[in-house]
């Protein structure tokens, strides 16, 4: 009787433990998932805020016969690609930096460092 009651205290610990753990595992994979939407969420805000800044930008790139294309968003770094008169000018850099990644990082903070990829990522 002893051994019988020590084994089924035993299996009942065993089955707490898994119970305990498979919980702690799905509120933690709950956690992660719900994390991963707001990023998400956060980088979508972000993007959106990014093509209507560019929306602005561009226009002042147009009159002088070049332009301005979103490529992507990735680590806090804002990819574009200056296109026509842009993509071969001699004052690229300056209107990049000095420009266009002021004026973005100024409007949008979480921006850090605006890239010209030009043919290629």
């Amino acid at each position: 009787l002893y051994y019988k009651s020590l084994i089924t205290i035993l299996f009942l610990i065993h089955y707490f433990v898994l119970v305990c753990f498979i919980t702690i595992f799905t509120y933690n994979e709950n956690i992660s998932i719900i994390s991963m939407v707001m990023k998400l969420e956060k980088e979508t805000d972000i993007i959106e805020k990014i093509t209507i800044l560019l929306d602005k930008i561009r226009p002042y790139l147009i009159s002088d016969g070049g332009n301005l294309e979103f490529v992507k968003y990735e680590d806090n770094i804002l990819y574009v690609k200056l296109t026509g008169a842009c993509a071969n000018c001699s004052m690229m850099d300056i209107t990049l930096k000095d420009g266009i990644e002021q004026l973005i990082i100024n409007e949008i903070p979480e921006i850090s460092e605006v890239r010209n990829v030009g043919t290629n990522l």
